[in-house]
């Protein structure tokens, strides 16, 4: 192998390897949309539907009776951090928004539940049968608030709204736009909700259901 050889393959090794810690990063963040789709149904509209990661659980962790919402999650968890876990949100959206519109299951599948990424992969399929593309380009995220927390025995449920401003485009096998304005910024209003295991190890957080208005 010549020494040009060796240094492009080193370089390969440590792009995949500076990959690999920023998606680590974002999970521990949080742990763990996107374009608009014309043909097959939208996978970002989905019934709650939370799963669990199958980790060690954790002893000594108990839900706390008489207190709901935030106040219920951050004594059920003290080390739950609103803003970190706002700033974690805005990340996975990043990825995700941008994943699907590449048609990229494998950066989708570990940020998602089984059936929010069945409903993606089956609309990325679709789109692929047809021959079509869909760019997303999102132009500005203008707010992330937490609209709703809910803690279930263990199980915790944040609910993220998310305004942004979006252009979204399909476009056909000739290149045609079948789909949306490439000029036209739409407002997008979605709401995320994110789920996680309290008395589980992992520390990840899972998308397990969106919508939008």
């Amino acid at each position: 192998m010549s020494m040009d050889s060796g240094f492009q393959f080193f370089d390969i090794i440590l792009f995949a390897a500076v990959a690999g810690f920023l998606l680590f990063r974002l999970r521990g963040v949080l742990g763990r949309r996107t374009g608009t789709e014309r043909r097959p149904p939208n996978p970002l509209v989905m019934p709650p539907a939370p799963v669990l990661n199958p980790t060690v659980p954790l002893p000594g962790i108990a839900p706390v009776s008489g207190l709901t919402g935030m106040a219920a999650l951050q004594a059920t968890d003290p080390s739950f951090n609103e803003q970190a876990f706002l700033g974690g949100a805005r990340g996975a959206f990043d990825i995700i928004v941008k994943a699907f519109a590449a048609g990229d299951t494998a950066a989708l599948q570990p940020l998602l539940s089984p059936d929010v990424f069945a409903a993606f992969a089956e609309a990325i399929h679709a789109r692929q049968a047809a021959k079509e593309t869909h760019q997303t380009t999102v132009v500005a995220v203008k707010s992330l608030t937490t609209e709703q927390v809910t803690v279930e025995s263990t199980t915790a449920l944040v609910t993220v709204k998310i305004v942004s401003d979006q252009i979204n485009v399909t476009y056909g096998p000739d290149n045609k736009v079948v789909d949306g304005e490439p000029d036209k910024v739409v407002e997008k209003n979605d709401f995320w909700t994110f789920s996680r295991n309290l008395r589980m190890r992992d520390p990840n957080w899972t998308l397990v259901a969106t919508h939008n208005s």
